[in-house]
């Protein structure tokens, strides 16, 4: 169906946010009389056995979205979120009904729904644990078929080679194994729930601005060891049922039609059984994409509809690759459950949400600095709290992943400069730092200065036994950072306080690493992400020592832009920027998505060396490396044992030499041969020991050989380099005072 005679800002607001007008289609139910309702039959049996009953007609309606909802001017099946297939009743066929989902699912509020916001997902990657990211995964689900959706597009494991990146606060950091591993848990979870679980955004796609334009350049070793190292690791793990093809380019083609990226890698080599959608207009061809292995277009039908059916009987498309598309998403919904469990609308558990959002945020929070022991705070009869609305509520990460904040955002927004800003702009989650931090602290006077007056802030700090500064720097989708640098008001007025109190702890709300110019002038750092609708009960509960840190960085934090490996962010050039401004209608969006835009290159000349790889070969100090994070307590590592074999054994003893209960990330890494041109250290494993003050516990390490392996382009195979290896354990990739040689 084509959507016309749209109101711009309406399309805009649908793009950028997934919303969609619910209106109840009349469909099928539960197919109960059909050969291939039998589940005894394999999902690949049940999708042949539909496949054989199918029109051309119902199998290209499969392949394509329905529209957007909200711009449909009849019946709709559309469940108001960012997508849909539509219901082929005849045979039986359920709509698949897609939704936004990376840290919680997004437009609830709009259609008067609830969803819980957790931490954001590099956030919640800074726990290090997979029965929490199964959890997370779970509970978004849940919240999901809560709703009536049965697919999330959440997934996000890009990997930060740009952490400007306006989506880095979707990603879950820059180390493959971590990454993929925390999010195939995280799809492992939603799929439990008999939703499907997607894996975004494949790939290379690491940079929003002018993300629709770029044009990538890496060599095939640096990409299958890094970006596509992450999205193989997370689907051996997870099974995920739908991978998204990005917007931009890699090496000249587009993502969504890039046959070694979509079949030879995707489908071959990682053996990928579910089915490949595109982004929202991310699709540039009909015959040329789905050649190349994109098995949906969405949100529409502008390619994959009536000009792939005219291919198809034009025989540039033959049926044959028609019914492979039609295959993969049919046999993912009978792996799924959508045939055998339909969704229904259930009002979701939310004290259940608040209990698992807080619990990931404990654990997520990261110590960064703690100076004199100013943490926790204990005995202390005066603290002021300045800035960051720490008074009303935490913030939150923007655009298609937006939560909606409960009963609007507690921060009204700026107001709008352009209609971008009238529906990409921040919101806070109303969980206010300030009560928590009162209730916690029953007999100390606490007070809250909003630091917009930095004289005012500076007389509050004066006053007080302890100085607590929230600071923050907002993310969204379609925008990078052009820094990392917080605010420079925000900067001078960490400092000016800073120097009127010397024990002023700053705690972070950003979804980025952040520059700390002040970082030797305060006593205290603590990193809290975006921490989730019970964000500021954990923050508190982190502050005053209900709760022992115990996160461990997901991604470097460099002392400046000047040392990352694109020191100055590539834009794009005014030719590649789309014009708008005169789109009245979905089909002049798709109109101007179908045409493309001139490419503009980024080249990823450091190849290898992502994230703390890229700080180690080139030998540069952090301000926090990658791994690293403090506790209350103290660890002393000791006894490295290493037993080499097709299964590494890596043991050690892991000891609490401090007073408190606590539990520690101990972190295994592999120095290669030098003869694998590989870079100094890459993490192999890691594991968390739950410790009583003075107890000491044995942890071991299974290592797989291909975590030790090197990708070879001339074999287009995985190989182990023959030399002398070096197994190295500690608290962070900078901090690792155990090591053994092996051979293999």
């Amino acid at each position: 169906m084509r959507l016309r005679n749209v109101n711009i800002a309406t399309l805009v607001a649908v793009l950028l946010s997934g919303a969609c007008a619910y209106a109840q289609f009349p469909g099928m139910q539960q197919a109960k009389h059909y050969a291939w309702s039998d589940k005894s039959l394999s999902p690949d049996a049940r999708a042949d056995l539909v496949i054989k009953e199918m029109t051309l007609d119902e199998k290209i309606l499969l392949l394509h979205g329905g529209g957007l909802g909200m711009m449909s001017t009849g019946p709709s099946e559309s469940n108001g979120g960012a997508g849909y297939t539509r219901s082929i009743p005849r045979l039986g066929i359920p709509a698949i009904q897609m939704a936004d989902s990376a840290y919680g699912v997004t437009l609830g509020a709009m259609k008067g729904r609830y969803s819980t916001a957790l931490p954001n997902n590099l956030g919640a990657a800074s726990a290090w644990d997979t029965e929490s990211a199964y959890e997370y995964g779970q509970l978004i689900g849940r919240e999901l078929r809560n709703q009536g959706y049965n697919m999330s597009l959440g997934g996000g494991v890009n990997l930060t080679r740009e952490p400007r990146n306006g989506r880095t606060f979707e990603y879950q950091g820059e180390d493959p194994l971590l990454a993929g591993t925390l999010d195939g848990w995280v799809e492992k979870g939603v799929q439990s729930q008999h939703v499907i679980g997607d894996l975004k955004h494949y790939a290379m796609n690491d940079q929003e601005s002018g993300r629709d334009a770029v044009n990538v350049h890496a060599d095939k070793r640096s990409m299958r060891e890094t970006d596509l190292r992450a999205f193989e690791i997370a689907l051996g793990i997870s099974d995920a049922g739908g991978v998204m093809c990005s917007y931009n380019r890699v090496n000249g083609t587009y993502a969504c039609e890039n046959s070694y990226l979509l079949t030879d890698v995707l489908k071959k080599d990682f053996n990928f059984k579910g089915f490949v959608v595109s982004d929202w207009g991310a699709t540039h061809s009909d015959a040329k994409a789905s050649h190349a292995g994109l098995d949906m277009e969405q949100p529409g039908d502008f390619f994959f509809g009536e000009n792939l059916k005219k291919a198809v009987q034009s025989g540039s498309v033959s049926e044959a690759e028609i019914n492979e598309h039609v295959h993969r998403i049919l046999r993912t919904m009978f792996a799924n459950g959508l045939f055998d469990y339909p969704t229904k609308t259930e009002v979701p558990d939310v004290d259940r949400g608040y209990a698992v959002a807080q619990k990931i945020a404990e654990n997520s929070i990261v110590l960064l600095k703690n100076g004199h022991n100013v943490l926790p705070l204990t005995g202390v009869r005066t603290v002021a709290v300045i800035g960051g609305h720490a008074d009303v509520g935490v913030l939150s990460g923007g655009g298609s992943a937006q939560v909606s904040a409960p009963g609007g955002s507690p921060v009204p927004p700026p107001p709008a400069k352009d209609m971008m800003s009238m529906f990409i702009h921040p919101q806070w989650m109303p969980s206010s730092p300030l009560r928590a931090l009162k209730s916690n602290l029953a007999g100390a006077q606490v007070t809250y200065d909003s630091g917009d007056d930095v004289a005012a802030a500076v007389a509050a700090a004066k006053k007080a036994d302890v100085a607590i500064v929230f600071a923050y720097q907002w993310e969204t989708e379609s925008q990078d950072l052009p820094t990392l640098d917080l605010a420079p008001e925000q900067n001078k007025l960490i400092e000016a306080v800073a120097a009127a109190n010397s024990k002023t702890i700053v705690v972070l709300e950003t979804g980025s690493p952040a520059t700390m110019p002040w970082i030797d002038k305060v006593a205290g750092v603590v990193e809290a992400w975006y921490p989730g609708i019970r964000g500021g009960e954990a923050i508190a509960n982190v502050l005053t020592g209900a709760v022992n840190p115990t996160g461990k960085l997901a991604i470097t934090f460099p002392r400046s832009d000047a040392d990352l490996p694109h020191p100055t962010l590539v834009l794009p050039p005014p030719s590649s920027k789309p014009d708008y401004s005169h789109m009245k209608s979905i089909d002049d969006f798709m109109k101007v998505a179908a045409k493309g835009l001139p490419p503009f290159d980024i080249a990823y000349d450091e190849g290898l060396k992502v994230g703390y790889k890229w700080y180690d070969a080139e030998k540069k100090p952090a301000l926090f490396p990658f791994g690293f994070g403090l506790s209350y307590t103290t660890y002393a590592y000791s006894g490295l044992s290493v037993t080499a074999g097709e299964t590494t054994k890596v043991s050690f003893t892991v000891k609490n030499t401090g007073k408190r209960a606590g539990t520690e990330i101990a972190q295994v890494y592999a120095s290669l041969p030098d003869s694998a041109g590989e870079p100094p250290r890459r993490l192999i494993g890691w594991a968390r020991a739950e410790l009583a003050p003075g107890e000491s516990k044995q942890v071991s390490v299974d290592v797989s050989r291909d975590r030790l392996t090197v990708y070879d382009e001339a074999s287009n195979s995985w190989k182990l380099v023959p030399g002398k290896y070096v197994i190295l354990a500690g608290s962070s990739s900078r901090d690792l005072p155990l090591q053994q040689t092996v051979s293999f």
